[in-house]
């Protein structure tokens, strides 16, 4: 199973876009390799697709923020996106050189555009991922698609509607009722504006009615401990190195191997 009860689960975002010695690289083989090598098993990706049907580990709709390149990654041919340089020396990898870098590793996969859903589930079924990823999307539409092509064999995180559900309605049983059942995780900012979204009664509402909870993205020490305290499943994050330090500082962490704090 993706999910793992009784631990917390370590998502290095992005591979740990923030850390000190790979700021600049996110969603690298470099920035992933580094989160791996710290002893993070949990890696988190977005994924756009070319216009040649290439499945990229990449967040942004354009190269232009993080590349010396520019252009819409759906307007683009794999062949062209590989020119592309991420802190003028890392190239964009495909999701599947993510899984063949990192065999042992997990992923947590945001489905960024249009497309996307039906190339994640192809290669879903093609490598047989059924349990070695967990699957979400901002987009309703998106993740249905994806629910739909992959049966339901596959974890994913609530989209927002059924978040809002479990949000605002007066009991897990009801909110269970009317949201359903087709995601195992609530994956969710801490605060959306003024407004703390992780409440204890999200939490305990969440786990009554079986699912985890998962939180991101911290990179503050102070919060982590906040919201470890509150019960939370996992926490997504930019600093791999903090959030490690804090996990083994509270005899959580557990490494890449699955062994104990290291």
């Amino acid at each position: 199973m993706y999910l793992e009860e009784g631990r917390v689960l370590a998502f290095a975002h992005r591979g740990g876009a923030y850390h000190p010695e790979i700021e600049g690289l996110e969603n690298t083989l470099a920035a992933f390799r580094h989160a791996v090598a710290l002893g993070y098993r949990y890696l988190e990706t977005d994924v756009h697709v070319t216009r040649d049907g290439a499945l990229l580990a990449f967040h942004d709709e354009v190269l232009d923020r993080v590349t010396d390149r520019v252009g819409a990654i759906a307007d683009l041919t794999l062949a062209e996106v590989r020119e592309a340089r991420i802190g003028g020396r890392e190239e964009i990898p495909t999701f599947d050189q993510l899984l063949d870098a990192f065999p042992d590793a997990r992923f947590n996969i945001d489905i960024k555009s249009a497309g996307a859903s039906a190339a994640l589930a192809a290669t879903v079924h093609e490598r047989d991922l059924w349990d070695r990823v967990l699957v979400g999307s901002f987009s309703p539409a998106r993740i249905r698609e994806f629910r739909r092509l992959t049966g339901g064999r596959v974890p994913t995180a609530a989209h927002p509607w059924e978040i809002l559900a479990f949000r605002l309605l007066p009991s897990a049983r009801l909110a269970d009722r009317i949201a359903g059942r087709d995601f195992v995780a609530f994956q969710v900012p801490h605060r959306r504006r003024r407004v703390r979204v992780v409440t204890p009664g999200l939490v305990r509402r969440a786990h009554a009615a079986g699912k985890q909870v998962h939180v991101w993205t911290i990179d503050d020490p102070a919060e982590m401990h906040e919201l470890l305290d509150r019960g939370v499943d996992g926490l997504f994050t930019d600093r791999t190195d903090l959030l490690k330090d804090v996990l083994v500082a509270r005899g959580q962490w557990r490494s890449q191997t699955g062994e104990g704090a290291s």
